[in-house]
Formats: structure tokens, C-alpha cells, sequence
């Protein structure tokens, strides 16, 4: 499968928009992750991959939720200036369900993580991505990643700030606007999710089997339409 997939990685994608930008310097030390796996609120499920979403993260929303923690401090308190930060490429399926946790996994390679934590900036969550969603795919972790970064680094997004300052915003008005940002995507092929308090937290982006912005299905989530959201600014 992964030989149909490598194609996307030569997108090209618009320039006019903002792309994922600014300085990353990453942490001398870098800590270890934790092994996981399924569980019973989580269990395995080996399903037939029938669509993807890229799921991106707006990192100040996250951090201005976040309780100071440790595992936030390269995130949150180490000066870097994160915007939308990639959580992950999730392997679909043709229903509600997706696959999960099709393998075990060990530990990712320190190699590996180091590579992606500029775009993933946590290094439990990538080492989450790998064993929940990577391990669904005919890959490794090297290929996995690189094609998510890819993905990722694809994406052009539209004027935060500006957006930020609007007194009003509704769920549609944004995806229009990030959907205006890249080539070949519409406000239906993205689901936004919000936290308790309305702020904008993640972009959902839908793709078909051959990783192409494709509508979503009506089961994916979000918010509707209508819905009046916030954007918490940069700092």
C-alpha cells in the first residue's frame, strides 16, 4: 500500500498562504517514551483502510489549557513559537470504526523522534501515533512518519491572527478560509473540533484512500456549521 501512497509526497502545494513556519530548536535531552498498546476502552481492531484524516493541532489553545506539566514543557515553555502542530495521519475505515493498535510495538528509536518533534512536539504522542495508528499500515516507523510530516507540511493555512481578531466566527466561515488556503480542498472536507470553552483546538482533515482532500462522511464529528468558536491568539 505504501507504494500507492508515496506519490502524494510530491504534492505541490500553494505558496500565496502561510505555511507551517518559525524556529524549532529542540531539547538537548530528550526524554524516553512509554510503551503502549490496547486496552479494553481501546482495543485492538484490524479493519480494511478505507479513507484517511490528517489530524493538526492549534497549539496555543493547548497550551493555554495546559496545567504545566512537564511532558508540555517543550510544547509550551521551551520559547519555540508553535501554531498548528501535527497530531497525526489516523487510518479509517469504511464505517464508524477505524483500525487500531493492529501490532505490538517497542519503543521508537530515539533517531526517529528526534526527527519529528518540530512537527509532533511531544515525544509520548509519537510514540502514541506509531503504535495506535502506524502499526495499521504495511510500514515502519521511518516511512510512516515521513509521510505524515509530509502531509503535514503540505498544508497552508490561512491568517490566525486575523481570524483570531474577529469578533464573530462561525465553524463554516473558518473552514472556508482555511480551505481557501489549499489547493483542492473545501470547507466539507474538514471537521473542526473545539474545546469546552469554544476555542478552536483541531482541524480534521479528510482524505480518500489515496490521500486526496475528499468529503467527510457524515459520521466524522465536529462542530456544525453555525457554531460560533474563538481562536486564543499567539502569544
Amino acid at each position: 500500500m505504501l507504494k500507492i501512497l508515496l506519490p502524494v509526497l510530491a504534492l505541490a502545494a500553494p505558496t500565496a498562504a502561510l505555511a507551517q513556519a518559525g524556529q524549532c530548536r529542540l531539547p538537548d535531552i530528550i526524554s524516553r517514551p512509554v510503551v503502549e498498546g490496547p486496552t479494553e476502552q481501546e482495543p485492538k481492531r484490524v479493519l480494511p483502510i478505507g479513507s484517511y484524516t490528517l489530524a493538526v493541532s492549534w497549539s496555543p489553545d493547548y497550551c493555554a489549557r495546559s496545567r504545566g506539566g512537564a511532558k508540555d514543557d517543550f510544547q509550551c515553555r521551551s520559547g519555540n513559537d508553535f501554531g498548528f502542530t501535527l497530531h497525526g495521519l489516523w487510518p479509517d475505515g469504511y464505517g464508524k470504526d477505524w483500525p487500531q493498535y493492529c501490532k505490538p510495538a517497542a519503543v521508537l528509536p530515539r533517531k526517529v523522534v528526534r526527527e519529528h518533534l518540530c512537527s509532533t512536539p511531544s515525544v509520548q504522542l509519537i510514540q502514541h501515533e506509531w503504535v495506535k495508528h502506524g502499526t495499521c499500515l504495511p510500514t515502519t516507523p521511518t516511512k510512516f512518519f515521513a509521510l505524515s510530516r509530509k502531509l503535514y507540511q503540505a498544508l497552508r493555512f490561512p491568517d490566525m491572527k486575523e481570524l483570531a481578531a474577529r469578533p464573530t466566527l462561525s465553524a463554516r466561515a473558518f473552514a472556508t478560509a482555511f480551505a481557501a488556503a489549499n489547493k483542492g480542498m473545501s470547507a466539507d472536507m474538514m471537521r473542526l473540533n473545539v474545546s469546552r470553552e469554544g476555542t478552536l483546538s483541531e482541524v480534521w482533515v479528510c482524505m480518500d484512500r489515496k490521500l486526496r482532500y475528499s468529503r467527510c462522511p457524515s459520521h466524522q464529528g465536529g462542530v456544525n456549521d453555525g457554531t460560533q468558536i474563538r481562536i486564543v491568539p499567539k502569544r
